[in-house]
């Protein structure tokens, strides 16, 4: 329901009789909420907001608001909770766990099916056919997805545990966990006797081995069986695979036995197991403290792709998780790593877990040493994998276009590229006989043009424009938006220009001049990789220091009039557009020695 994004349509507060109203409410939802537990999420006097907003369906959903975080929403007169309200009450509703790598697919829109829901040894929770549940991932009693069952316990255990099992109605990492402070899941331990016995069938322990309730106790997703790993193929949606496929080889096992284990799987797990075996290689022999926080795109481009096995190339569209970004998603859940936004749709690891269990467990393949990781590091590779983002300029409706774009079917917000403004504004024009009998380049300025276009002043003076002119005015009055994709992440729309790669020379004392670049972070540029990359290249002093006025972003500073290489390096080498870049006229002029 939640797996896009969604349009928020209004947003009011919630006075005294709305509370009570909407506290009877959750009380006849959730009957096992106390009267205590009612008063904290539906407080009297803390801020409390509802918001109306529409599915990417269309569907007309209420969004209550406690303080930042979403609690509850309401469809078709039914209230649901969300994830932030099952963590602070993790036993609302009945729990069935699944796989932490299920957890990426579920966010995407996927239901979960019942080959991918873990059967403790006490037995499944008794349900109905459209109880309202909630989903864990082993090793954690937090919840992470809401949704319904589609049939009751006994019709699972009868159908043998296949088919779909729940359908889905919000995650954690879905839009609506987004429009909230985007915390992470708290560690909660399983209870000890479901704990025990998972811990049991997955890992191999022998009977009667200890539980730990410590929150470091979990199930590593590079640990899970081939066979566990089939299960969570086959709730993605795939094709159900051989029930006999051997299990993973054991840590003792052979070398030749690990090979045919490794033959035996899809390509895609194989690019799954490569993607991990990189992510741990690099966080254990690449980075340091000192390089956070790291650009994913750097973190991935540079040090990830130098631990790759010779005669391997990662590709993350060949994998399960298709994006990066969910990758990172994934690990995040795992506590390895935290990844934070700190400037609009640009990505960064801020911590590393290097006292994780599967960071210390982790061995590094032979033929690879941290002298030749370090090495690799500092290489020109880093370079060499970047991607320019692919930009977009779009346009939103604002209130005052609204009449000349509301025939076609758009409201006031409504975002459209370029092409998308052009034909809706031509057969408008056509729609209406506005196109002059007697020159056809030239338009009809009607009532509707008049108001949207035209100035107070020039109402009374203009009775036709130019096409080109008609259209170039209307894209002046939309809002302006872009869109931004970065290699192997989703598309990033945000509000206004996208501010261009900004290069000044500034005079410092003596005489001497500088070379500032500002804003590389928005094209998914490490600044630091730039500031040693221009250092090598001129043999010149580079830094970074903060960016004056710009939260969360710094800016390089390289001495002398670097402009050349400068331009050099971001229009040949990253194959950044021109347009984008603001200050290469500045270049020294190269004129004949006397």
């Amino acid at each position: 329901m939640f797996a896009r994004a969604f349009r928020v349509r209004a947003k009011t507060s919630i006075k005294g009789s709305d509370r009570r109203k909407l506290r009877s409410e959750v009380a006849a939802a959730f009957p096992t909420l106390s009267t205590e537990q009612l008063a904290e999420l539906v407080p009297n006097k803390e801020e409390l907001n509802v918001i109306k907003i529409h599915s990417h369906k269309g569907e007309a959903i209420t969004v209550y608001m406690n303080h930042r975080n979403p609690i509850l929403f309401e469809v078709e007169k039914v209230l649901y909770p969300t994830v932030y309200t099952l963590w602070v009450y993790p036993d609302l509703l009945p729990a069935f766990a699944t796989w932490p790598p299920v957890l990426q697919k579920l966010a995407g829109g996927a239901d979960l099916m019942l080959p991918g829901v873990v059967v403790p040894p006490s037995g499944l929770p008794q349900v109905q056919r459209g109880t309202l549940c909630a989903v864990t991932l082993l090793g954690n009693r937090a919840p992470v997805a809401v949704g319904i069952a589609t049939m009751s316990t006994e019709e699972m255990l009868a159908a043998g545990m296949k088919g779909k099992g729940f359908a889905v109605l919000h995650t954690h990492l879905d839009h609506l966990w987004e429009y909230g402070d985007k915390s992470s899941p708290p560690a909660l331990a399983p209870l000890v006797t479901d704990c025990a016995g998972d811990e049991e069938e997955l890992q191999g322990k022998e009977p009667g081995s200890s539980c730990s309730p410590e929150p470091e106790q979990h199930v590593a997703i590079r640990d899970l069986s081939l066979k566990d790993r089939d299960t969570c193929a086959e709730l993605l949606g795939k094709e159900e695979l051989p029930e006999n496929r051997a299990a993973e080889p054991a840590e003792d096992a052979s070398t030749e036995e690990q090979q045919e284990a490794e033959d035996s799987r899809t390509p895609q797990e194989q690019m799954d197991a490569l993607f991990n075996q990189c992510f741990f290689h690099a966080l254990k022999c690449k980075v340091k403290k000192s390089d956070l926080p790291l650009l994913t795109s750097t973190f991935l481009g540079s040090h990830m792709v130098s631990c790759c096995p010779a005669g391997k190339q990662l590709d993350i569209k060949k994998s399960s998780y298709k994006k990066f970004s969910k990758f990172l998603q994934c690990m995040q859940h795992q506590r390895i790593l935290q990844v934070k936004e700190l400037s609009k749709g640009v990505e960064s690891i801020v911590d590393v877990d290097w006292r994780h269990p599967d960071i210390k467990a982790f061995a590094v393949p032979e033929g690879f040493s941290s002298a030749s990781a370090a090495q690799d590091s500092k290489s020109e590779d880093r370079e060499q994998v970047y991607h320019a983002p692919e930009i977009i300029p779009l346009y939103g409706v604002s209130t005052k276009m609204i009449p000349l774009f509301q025939e076609s079917g758009h409201r006031k917000g409504s975002i459209l590229s370029s092409s998308e403004v052009r034909n809706i504004i031509i057969n408008y024009v056509k729609s209406n006989e506005l196109v002059d009998e007697t020159n056809k380049n030239f338009v009809k300025v009607n009532a509707i043009l008049c108001d949207c276009l035209l100035d107070k002043s020039e109402q009374d003076e203009i009775s036709h424009l130019q096409w080109d002119e008609l259209l170039s005015r209307c894209l002046e009055r939309l809002q302006p938006l872009h869109q931004v994709t970065f290699s192997g992440q989703e598309p990033v729309v945000r509000k206004g220009n996208l501010e261009p790669i900004d290069i000044s020379i500034a005079q410092r004392s003596s005489n001497k001049k500088v070379t500032i670049i500002k804003n590389l972070e928005l094209y998914g540029l490490d600044p630091q990789c730039v500031a040693n990359t221009l250092q090598q290249k001129v043999q010149a002093s580079a830094t970074i220091s903060p960016a004056p006025g710009a939260k969360d972003r710094v800016q390089v500073q390289i001495q002398g009039n670097q402009i050349h290489h400068l331009a050099k390096m971001l229009l040949e080498e990253y194959q950044l557009p021109r347009k984008y870049i603001q200050g290469l006229e500045k270049a020294p002029k190269l004129g004949r020695k006397k």
